[in-house]
């Protein structure tokens, strides 16, 4: 009875506190771009439920890219529209920042997610099988390898199409994570875009013990990184009263202290203050693949179907570094002097072990993979800079790398033997002579990533080291052009192993692609021209995107 009574009382308080309680306001236009993707990922969901399977693949594609356009567009005119400058605000009850930043790196995640999606649907590079045209991915993904059911699932002519709607959710997780503006919605975001990305890695067509294997990795590896960011958000919470990025701004300057009297005993503790920060940042430099959180990198991008590889290496970066931007930039500004020269040791260790690994690699996916482990230290300049320089630099060279990454390994791709992709780097010699084109190609993304003249690498490089050299990091610029040139040894290397080496007899060929891959290799060779050539427009927008709102 008493308990019936106290549960009627709490009604009756519901009822009289109604008009007290705040009305949650949402500012739809401006989280379109995110609403878009999440709705073409439901769309595609109800696809896989009530289409028959035979006529999923297109609808899937088709589907997904157009949400994808649209919701490029979206940011574009909220670009336009000032949202960028001027009228930066943030958004859905403080949970999303809608600034320059945000913006800028939706855009980019955008682009390449619609590349990405060109890559998952090519259907020439294998011969057909069984009469049916056949893709990167498992026929089915809950049989055996090797087993009777995806023995059955291949001769049927089944098709992962699913994988269409799960890369859309990564994006829309990928689109909230660097415009998240409280701890809470960071790690809702984390956990948004990883799980998709988790399947996806297990999802090969070809080496699925390896590809599965490279998923469990990732997954056990990225639940730790997920677990010391929540730890993280939960001692910073204890520290400051809030997850809000400008509350606990305000109680680490010391203009506010916490209202919440639960936490009276704790709040303003730095202990808690560095541990949690600590923390947040282990879980984010894991996710861009920085030293000593990179270990699941070159296993992952080895194991897992090429498509996904590309676009987890461009996107997951730009989103990530995103992140931590705003981490350091609006949350932890008032703690420079105490993650700076962590972040210098971090970017240091990240460029040279990237570089330095990387000479020993054997297979090209692999090497890619150290490749990108130190372009995640270069980029680290650029974030320590800890100016509107450093913010705009950081921002180009995400939107150069990822075209660069994106276009390299949708070359890999095409370079196969009875096996599937010939990865192995003995069996790329000679490959100038076999297909010039490709060859070519592929040499200009390598150049790119070494950082040559007249390559968007170049400009990226030069942006981030002269951002970093102006704040005074003028050594770490030094170490940076070292590592720089202990990488370029490797790119050189598969370059002349290309053009100055005589293909072997029973060398792979290069399979004739579809023309979602040719436009996928295009666009990445054209971006990579274009801002390396002509990048003075690209720069300055990103130097107009470079202000975060706080």
């Amino acid at each position: 009875m008493a308990t019936s009574q106290n549960v009627h009382g709490l009604w009756t308080l519901g009822a009289e506190e109604l008009d007290k309680l705040p009305t949650p306001k949402i500012e739809y236009a401006q989280l379109s771009p995110t609403l878009i993707v999440i709705g073409a990922a439901l769309v595609g969901i109800l696809i896989e439920a009530f289409l028959p399977r035979r006529s999923r693949y297109g609808a899937q594609l088709v589907v997904a890219a157009l949400g994808l356009v649209s919701a490029f567009g979206a940011v574009v005119a909220l670009g336009l529209n000032g949202h960028g400058t001027s009228k930066a605000k943030v958004a859905a009850m403080g949970a999303i920042a809608v600034d320059g930043p945000a913006l800028f790196l939706q855009g980019v995640v955008l682009l390449v997610g619609l590349i990405a999606v060109f890559t998952f649907a090519e259907r020439r590079l294998d011969p057909v099988t069984h009469g049916n045209a056949v893709d990167s991915f498992t026929p089915q993904a809950a049989s055996v390898p090797g087993g009777e059911g995806e023995r059955a699932a291949t001769k049927a002519g089944f098709t992962t199409t699913e994988v269409f709607p799960i890369v859309m959710f990564a994006i829309a997780g990928m689109l909230i994570f660097p415009a998240a503006n409280d701890l809470l919605t960071l790690f809702v975001a984390l956990e948004v875009f990883s799980l998709p990305l988790y399947i996806l890695c297990a999802l090969a067509r070809r080496n699925r013990l390896m590809s599965q294997e490279a998923a469990v990795k990732y997954f056990l590896l990225g639940a730790f990184s997920s677990a010391f960011l929540l730890f993280g958000v939960a001692l910073l919470y204890g520290y400051s009263g809030t997850v809000s990025y400008a509350g606990i701004a305000k109680v680490v300057a010391g203009t506010e202290s916490s209202t919440n009297p639960a936490l009276a005993s704790v709040t303003g503790n730095d202990t808690l203050l560095l541990i949690g920060g600590a923390m947040i940042l282990m879980g984010l430099l894991f996710k861009v693949g920085a030293v000593p959180f990179h270990m699941w990198t070159p296993d992952v991008y080895q194991g897992a179907p090429t498509p996904v590889t590309g676009f987890m290496a461009a996107a997951t970066k730009v989103a990530a570094f995103g992140a931590l931007l705003r981490l350091l930039y609006v949350v932890l500004p008032g703690m420079r002097w105490d993650w700076q020269p962590v972040m210098w040791g971090v970017a240091i260790i990240t460029m040279l072990g990237g570089a330095i690994v990387a000479i020993t690699q054997t297979d090209v996916k692999r090497l890619l993979a150290y490749s990108s482990i130190a372009h995640a230290g270069f980029i680290l300049a650029g974030v320590i800079a800890t100016s509107e320089d450093g913010v705009s630099s950081v921002l180009f060279y995400l939107a150069a790398y990822s075209f660069v990454t994106l276009g390299a390994f949708a070359v890999v791709t095409l370079v196969r033997d009875a096996g599937g992709e010939a990865t192995h780097l003995s069996k790329w010699a000679g490959l100038g002579r076999r297909s010039p084109l490709v060859a070519t190609v592929f040499a200009i993304f390598l150049l790119a990533f070494a950082g040559i003249p007249l390559t968007s690498g170049f400009a990226g490089k030069f942006a981030v080291f002269k951002a970093a050299a102006e704040s005074g990091a003028g050594a770490l610029v030094v170490i940076g052009v070292i590592s720089s040139a202990i990488a370029a040894f490797f790119y050189v290397r598969v370059i002349v192993l290309m053009f100055f080496q005589e293909p072997q007899a029973d060398g792979p060929s290069v399979a004739v692609p579809s023309p979602l891959t040719v436009a996928a290799i295009t666009v990445g060779v054209a971006v990579t021209l274009v801002l390396g050539v002509a990048p003075q427009y690209f720069l300055e927008l990103a130097g107009h995107a470079g202000v975060f709102v706080r």
